[in-house]
């Protein structure tokens, strides 16, 4: 079959590239920095930072989303999880960090057995919502009906549907699926939706209605859906096949969906690679889980890690690296691109001669899975720098 590998007789499959086995080759021109725009708008909302915080426990509550949106971000607060269950947050993201490493996943599932009520989410929502800051909040698709107008009433102005893998076309025997275009043109504030990592499923969320689409199954730092489900595709190549599914619905419709990488950024360069592969935009978690601000201590675990039967994340230890402004604008006391990411961002940008977002999803990229390596013996052996 033509692109595709032989896996075995009668199997065959197309080879997938991660972050690291690509590079973004500079063009012929280059600008300064200063003339870069990194800005990203969504719907009616215009936002300075091309950046989502996940909606993940330990890295977003009403504090850090105010935060994020005032420094030009979007934080999304999971209203099903700490904040939706607990009035109280602190003792609780307290236990959390002490749970020794052997106890922490029956810890979580512990925690999280704790109802989620109806008045929490209303509260957070108002909270966000009166520092007038853009408010987004993530449910998923199995409890959205059941708690969606609660956000709603409070003023929510996006709504994200997330899981591991969403669909439009779930089939049950045993519920009612959701029907995501019918919901989706029923609600008059922009929705988002995913995770997805093909082609046809991208394309199939897009024409729910959906403004954009989260592209990512299971390169969280936390996740560990690949390996307990065995299933997911390295983001370069899910992100390059989303933004070719965009561009076949842009043709049929007139209408742009955006493509939101969500998932498997640790560094600045890895961001940048993002956008060069077609992504609009970035939900980043466990980089602003090392904020001095973090409601989780240095600690982080996914929307999945505390699943009664089957948990597809663990908690991990990422430590505090500085402020949410060092992380995000600088400036850096790191070598290793781990803070001031969108700094790097605007300087990869400008090294490369894209003035936009739009113009940088057009750099040529090469696969080279040495990229990372070549040249780095003494910074490996030592491990310093990219080593």
């Amino acid at each position: 079959m033509d692109g595709e590998i032989e896996i075995g007789k009668g199997k065959f499959g197309r080879r997938a590239y991660g972050f690291d086995d690509v590079a973004i080759v500079p063009s012929r021109r280059t600008r300064d920095p200063q003339d870069i725009d990194i800005s990203w708008q969504l719907d009616k909302f215009h936002f300075q930072l091309p950046v989502l915080a996940s909606a993940m426990d330990g890295v977003v509550n009403p504090k850090i989303a105010i935060k994020l949106g005032k420094l030009g971000g979007l934080g999304v607060i999971n209203l099903e999880g700490i904040q939706a269950r607990y009035d109280n947050t602190d003792e609780v993201f307290e236990r959390i960090a002490g749970l020794p490493k052997e106890e922490a996943t029956r810890g979580l599932q512990e925690i999280y057995r704790e109802p989620i009520k109806p008045e929490l989410i209303a509260k957070r929502v108002k909270e966000i919502k009166s520092q007038n800051v853009i408010t987004a909040a993530s449910l998923t698709p199995q409890r959205v009906e059941q708690y969606y107008k609660y956000a709603l009433e409070a003023g929510l102005d996006i709504l994200i549907i997330q899981g591991t893998v969403v669909s439009a076309e779930h089939v049950s025997t045993i519920v009612k699926p959701l029907d995501l275009n019918n919901f989706i043109s029923s609600l008059d504030i922009p929705v988002i939706v995913g995770g997805c990592c093909s082609y046809s499923t991208a394309l199939h969320l897009m024409r729910t209605g959906a403004l954009a689409v989260l592209v990512g199954v299971g390169p969280g730092a936390a996740c560990t859906t690949r390996q307990v489900l065995g299933l997911g595709v390295p983001q370069a190549t899910a992100i390059s096949d989303a933004a070719a599914a965009r561009t076949r619905h842009l043709d049929e419709t007139g209408e742009y969906v955006h493509v939101i990488a969500d998932g498997g950024m640790r560094t600045g360069g890895d961001i940048a690679k993002a956008i060069a592969c077609g992504a609009d935009s970035v939900m980043i978690g466990s980089p602003l889980s090392q904020a001095d601000e973090a409601p989780g201590r240095g600690f982080h675990w996914g929307m999945a890690t505390f699943h009664p039967e089957l948990p597809r994340g663990t908690r991990v230890q990422t430590g505090i690296a500085g402020s949410l402004k060092e992380i995000l604008l600088g400036p850096a006391h790191e070598n290793d691109g781990t803070l001031n990411l969108f700094g790097a961002l605007r300087t990869s940008m400008a090294t490369c001669g894209y003035e936009n977002i739009k113009a940088f999803q057009k750099a040529e990229l090469m696969v080279a899975p040495s990229l990372k390596s070549e040249g780095k013996l003494l910074q490996k052996a030592q491990k310093v720098g990219m080593g």
